[in-house]
């Protein structure tokens, strides 16, 4: 690889167009719920956008800002705790005023390369956001931000072979994707239709017809409030998302939103569950399957249930049933809140426990499934990561990889 063919460019030197977006007035329902898709930042995390988590209606774009914006097109973030971080949008679709929006030149670059770039610059990008609370990028310090940019063909290469690790681990996240999908029905045929039961005897009970030896009970008398605090003990912080996980503060967030003094946390073991309460309508709860001890803040909610029940509970709240409950009980306006006291008057069913186990068995086989994949996700990340500056500066040569 002749090194003296690539040059220094600037971004905006890369591209047929350069533009934000725009908000429509969220105060106006009739701009929402549409089918334009309508991408926010924080949905922008190195990552390749196929849908949005929002839709606006074509009064909502029209009224607005808001602009189209082509398949293949770089998305920078630049506000706040997302400055710099970038996504391929895959679809057409429009997004708020806090994305820089690139649409590549193809005769100059490959949008793949430029993506890979701006990744492996991340770090310097973000220190060029300026301002004071709130830490922000441009669209004119992104379009005179200068990358190494080698011939078009050298970048094909360079990006073909990124691309292919980020495809395994699309691939394989999909499949795990299908996997939760699959134990989520699973759930249902056990636990909602009873399928595997339908010759047995049924008896009446508050919801409905339920197997024989089965019962309807109160969260409050399966699960116990937990109350332990961290004290001078070593836990890591963790964070219910609304993806309905719990996930370790530091990894999810790009600064840290805990206290420095997390001894008033509240413990989370193993096979726990911790939500928040203020959040909970939208999916903010999750188990402890991180193989280590955490600990949440104080605000939160923790809650132990049987061990052998612990993967029963964690699809329940996952099912429309248990989310229905939520927004009955939950009090207040926007933010809504759900106490331990009134979570524990949500009423489930509750299997004989040689019932659970028996699914049990099932379900492990398919978190031993999700695990595999995970565990060569971060393998191939780890490689794509060590590579990706390598590639990017011409320390390696194309010629020297093989995928």
């Amino acid at each position: 690889m002749n090194k003296s063919e690539w040059r220094e460019v600037r971004l905006g030197e890369v591209c047929n167009k350069v533009c934000s977006g725009g908000t429509p007035k969220s105060t106006n329902p009739n701009y929402y719920n549409g089918d334009i898709p309508w991408l926010n930042t924080k949905e922008v995390n190195f990552n390749r956008i196929y849908q949005t988590e929002q839709k606006i209606t074509t009064e909502g774009f029209n009224n607005s800002s808001a602009k189209w914006i082509e398949a293949n097109s770089i998305v920078i973030a630049m506000y706040g705790a997302t400055a710099a971080k970038v996504a391929i949008a895959k679809i057409k679709l429009t997004t708020n005023q806090a994305c820089c929006n690139l649409t590549i030149n193809s005769d100059i670059a490959d949008y793949r390369y430029i993506y890979y770039s701006i990744m492996n610059n991340y770090h310097e990008l973000n220190s060029l956001a300026n301002g004071g609370a709130q830490q922000n990028l441009n669209s004119q310090i992104i379009k005179d931000y200068k990358i190494l940019l080698p011939p078009l063909s050298t970048q094909q290469k360079i990006a073909s072979i990124l691309s292919s690790l980020d495809d395994k681990i699309e691939l394989n996240q999909n499949i795990n994707d299908n996997l939760e999908l699959q134990a989520q029905a699973l759930f249902k045929s056990w636990f909602v239709d009873f399928e595997p039961f339908q010759d047995g005897e049924f008896v009446d009970s508050e919801l409905g017809r339920i197997p024989k030896g089965w019962k309807v009970r109160l969260l409050g008398d399966v699960t116990t409030q937990i109350k332990d605090r961290v004290g001078n003990k070593k836990a890591n912080v963790l964070s219910p998302i609304n993806s309905g996980k719990l996930v370790f503060s530091e990894d999810y967030f790009t600064k840290q939103v805990y206290s420095k003094d997390i001894s008033n946390y509240i413990i989370v073991e193993e096979h726990d569950f911790a939500y928040n309460p203020a959040r909970i309508n939208i999916g903010s709860i999750g188990i402890n399957d991180l193989k280590t001890i955490g600990c949440v803040s104080p605000v939160y909610v923790v809650f132990r249930t049987e061990l052998e029940y612990s993967s029963f509970f964690n699809l329940f709240i996952k099912t429309s049933i248990f989310k229905e409950e939520v927004k009955t009980r939950a009090i207040g306006g926007v933010r809504q809140t759900l106490n331990y006291s009134d979570f524990s008057l949500i009423i489930t069913i509750y299997p004989p426990k040689e019932v659970v186990c028996e699914f049990n068995v099932i379900y492990n086989s398919i978190l031993n499934l999700i695990e595999q994949n995970n565990k060569e996700n971060s393998n191939l990340g780890h490689i794509r990561d060590t590579l990706l500056p390598k590639l990017m500066s011409g320390e390696i040569s194309v010629e020297e990889i093989e995928i």
